[in-house]
């Protein structure tokens, strides 16, 4: 009874203790997580207990942890070198290397420590690592494992850490040679202004960082260097020392304790040596990688597979080994095969880059071309004619198919100069950023002359017959004409012409209103260089006729007002010869560019009735009344060649009500007829029909041939 009082009367202690117990494992979780977020507590515990490694024995299943560390640490700075573009990211390397050294010597003497003192129990004394290491290495055979430890020692000792330790001195002798002048570069450029203040600071912070690495990188690698001979002092005490340990003192014979010490001497060796080989092999890169700006595979990759004549003989050769006597030729034959292949696609490769560059490099000449100051003449040229694009038309300039927009100006312009012997000018083309997106404008010598809105991947659509258009889009208005219009889809484009509409794309539609534009505007657009340039091109046979006339009866300012004038009522001024003909004929009679003008359209007349008949070669005519015709005549004013039209203005306006009622009758009945009326006053009557009605054409009866088939509509 007292027995279970006692117990259940301590029952409460054991539950405090417990309490206590939970308590301090907080507490030390919480001193745990604080030295893991303060890094420099960490670090000092940890060469703390390297030096404790030194010092107090190690179970065995600690030794397998602290192992199996410090071969995953070698892996993770070998990695981290290869990445790294360069050198500098990782210039705390000298100072791994001091520690993963000092871990591994720590390693090292508690596993001796461990070997010498329970190696005649079984090769798992010094843990399961090193027995694994020692028994996978050896494969039963102790001897095989100390030549392929010693071969492990000597690749360290004699290849890697010697020429790692070399670069890194030469290395280091030449960037502390070479910074006096890179000292002085900054300087300079920074009094070139090029560089600021705050640059120049840190491009010497940059260099003296520098010389502070491969300095150090000559000092650690001696680190490299002495841990391989340590390591080979190590084993050889291991061995030795073990065997004497065990056969004098704990009487084993010769055989199990060179099989049992070696084994596990061997396994010791291993897996301290290839950490130490590891990392030997990571200082080599770091040192030989300080002139490259990019990771170790990407120089090593690019570098080695940009020469296809290399790959090709390397090809060669392995192909020639394949076919030798007694040679397995499969493994020679698939290298042959992945080196060829290697080496033709680098070569396409390196063609393809080589004519990229050309033209990247002709692209950069045209654009670093030094621009010469622009005379300030130059901002007084005027674009004859020039289109401005919104930034959404720009694919009309820069794609493809036949109906490009630069495509279709070219061939109006070959067609305005077969139709209306007038070369129009060239248009610039250019885009505005301050337009709508889909709207462009044309002017002639820079005076707006026409606009539009288009829509850039649809179908403008008409009806000739003036019917609404019932297809589903976005009604617009035509900008040439104004005549109602809709924008439809493309996919619908075979549907609007099987009901007869008429379908134009945007690219159509410009080259459309740029033509009137220009056809409205040629007698503004034939310069007086054109018109000596047309007569200088004519044929040698009429240069005489030129000669006889120019500058004895007229001038060429003369002939180009003429033509002009032909234009202006757009009549082709291609016959050249003819004009020239008649003008020197009308120059014997006159002086007046008006009446010799008049004269030129005489001589035209076959020319102007072909020009002015429908389809069946029918020319319509609407013919001015004989009170009108009394009309005009009783309204010129003015004595000789100089007379002027003084109308009053009631009865002008009732000219022009009359004009554009009959005409807009005869419009309705799909009539397009011209207005005749006498030679006196035919450039009176069109100076006032070109006002309100300007592609009506008017001709005087002297212009009608003979041959000419006509048709009188009416009389206004």
């Amino acid at each position: 009874m007292a027995d279970d009082t006692g117990t259940t009367g301590e029952g409460g202690a054991p539950a405090a203790g417990g309490g206590r117990f939970s308590l301090n494992a907080g507490a030390l979780r919480g001193m745990a997580m604080g030295v893991l977020k303060r890094g420099d507590l960490a670090l000092a515990i940890g060469m703390a207990m390297v030096l404790v490694i030194l010092i107090v024995p190690m179970p065995p299943w600690f030794l397998d942890i602290m192992l199996a560390l410090s071969l995953t640490i070698s892996v993770l700075v070998f990695m981290t070198v290869i990445f790294i573009q360069k050198a500098m990211e990782l210039n705390s390397f000298p100072v791994l290397l001091l520690v993963t050294t000092l871990f591994r010597l720590a390693l090292n003497l508690a596993s001796t420590r461990l070997i010498l003192q329970y190696g005649h129990e079984g090769t798992a004394a010094a843990g399961h690592v090193i027995q694994a290491f020692g028994g996978f290495i050896m494969g039963g055979n102790f001897v095989i494992g100390v030549i392929v430890f010693l071969i492990l020692v000597l690749v360290n000792f004699m290849v890697i850490t010697k020429g790692s330790t070399r670069i890194a001195e030469v290395t280091a002798r030449f960037t502390l040679d070479a910074l006096p002048g890179k000292q002085m570069a900054i300087d300079a450029d920074l009094s070139a202004g090029v560089i600021d203040e705050r640059q120049a600071i840190q491009r010497r912070l940059d260099l003296q960082k520098e010389v502070d690495f491969f300095g150090s990188m000559d000092g650690a690698s001696k680190f490299v260097r002495g841990d391989a001979v340590a390591g080979l002092i190590i084993t050889a005490i291991n061995v030795i020392g073990g065997m004497i340990i065990g056969m004098a003192q704990n009487g084993l014979p010769f055989s199990q304790a060179a099989d049992v010490y070696t084994r596990l001497t061997v396994g010791d060796g291993l897996i301290s040596q290839i950490p130490a080989l590891i990392i030997s092999v990571a200082a080599g890169l770091m040192v030989s990688k300080a002139g490259l700006s990019e990771s170790t595979e990407k120089a090593l990759g690019g570098q080695l597979t940009q020469y296809p004549k290399a790959l090709g003989m390397a090809s060669a050769v392995a192909g020639l080994l394949a076919v030798l006597p007694g040679t397995p030729a499969l493994p020679f034959l698939l290298l042959a095969g992945l080196t060829g292949a290697a080496a033709y696609y680098t070569d396409r490769k390196q063609t393809r880059e080589r004519m990229q560059a050309a033209e990247a490099a002709a692209v950069a000449e045209q654009q670093k071309a030094p621009v010469a100051e622009e005379p300030i003449a130059t901002a007084l040229r005027l674009d004859m004619v020039r289109l401005e694009l919104g930034y959404g038309l720009l694919s009309m300039i820069s794609g493809g198919g036949n109906q490009r927009l630069t495509d279709q100006i070219k061939s109006l312009r070959r067609a305005l100069a077969t139709e209306m012997g007038f070369v129009m000018p060239s248009v610039r083309i250019q885009d505005n950023m301050q337009l709508a997106a889909n709207a462009y404008v044309i002017y002639v010598k820079e005076v707006e002359a026409g606009r539009g809105d288009l829509r850039p991947n649809m179908l403008l659509v008409m009806d000739p017959r003036g019917e609404d258009i019932t297809l589903p889009g976005e009604k617009t208005r035509e900008p040439t004409f104004g005549l109602p219009a809709v924008w439809i889809e493309a996919s619908n484009r075979e549907e609007a012409l099987f009901r007869g509409y008429t379908v134009v794309d945007p690219a159509t539609v410009i080259t459309t209103h740029l033509t009137e534009v220009v056809r409205d505007n040629m007698s503004e657009l034939l310069s007086f260089a054109e018109t000596q340039k047309l007569m200088d091109e004519l044929d040698k046979e009429h240069q005489k006729l030129i000669a006889d006339m120019i500058p004895a009866q007229i001038s060429v300012n003369a002939v180009q007002r003429i033509l002009q004038n032909l234009l202006a009522e757009r009549v082709s001024i291609r016959d050249l010869p003819t004009i020239l003909e008649g003008i020197s004929e009308g120059s014997g009679m006159t002086r007046n560019v008006m009446l010799m003008t008049e004269h030129v359209r005489m001589r035209l007349a076959r020319q102007i009735c072909d020009a002015n008949a429908d389809e069946e070669g029918v020319i319509s005519l609407v013919t001015l009344s004989p009170d009108w015709e009394q009309n005009f005549s009783d309204s010129l004013i003015g004595q000789g060649e100089e007379k002027q039209l003084a109308m009053p203005p009631t009865q002008l306006h009732e000219f022009i009500n009359s004009t554009r009622q009959t005409f807009e009758r005869f419009a309705m009945q799909g009539e397009t007829p011209v207005l005749l009326t006498s030679p006196v006053v035919r450039p009176y009557v069109r100076s006032i029909v070109e006002r309100f009605r300007p592609m009506t054409v008017v001709m005087s009866q002297n212009e009608i041939h003979p041959k000419a088939r006509i048709k009188t509509l009416g009389q206004i």
